[in-house]
């Protein structure tokens, strides 16, 4: 599968995420939060706190993370790794495309994340 459109460019200002529910090839859906960083960049990753199973799309954006409102976790919104514990583990990360006003995501090929 190829990038599909996971929401339009008015839809989120800097600092502000959300969640979005895209499908794998398989058909599976895939919960992924869609963020702008302070820049404005547009990120995606896995929607999933990798510690405490909860909605990342929920917390607040601060410059380039995004932190979960459940026990305070930060992930680097370009590479899915922890930089604020509790949680140890990155989570996906996955390309994202903008063309005109359409931000797309490519679930199926996710960007690799160090550990």
């Amino acid at each position: 599968m190829t990038a599909q459109l996971a929401c339009q460019t008015g839809d989120l200002a800097p600092e502000e995420a959300m969640l979005v529910e895209l499908a794998d090839t398989n058909g599976t859906t895939v919960p992924v939060a869609v963020a702008r960083d302070s820049d404005g960049t547009w990120h995606a990753l896995s929607d999933i706190c990798s510690h405490g199973q909860v909605s990342l799309s929920d917390g607040e954006v601060e410059g380039c993370l995004l932190e979960c409102w459940l026990h305070g976790s930060q992930f680097d919104l370009r590479t899915g790794n922890p930089v604020q514990l509790p949680a140890t583990r990155p989570v996906p990360v996955y390309p994202v495309t903008v063309d005109g006003d359409r931000v797309l995501v490519d679930v199926d090929e996710p960007l690799a994340v160090a550990s």
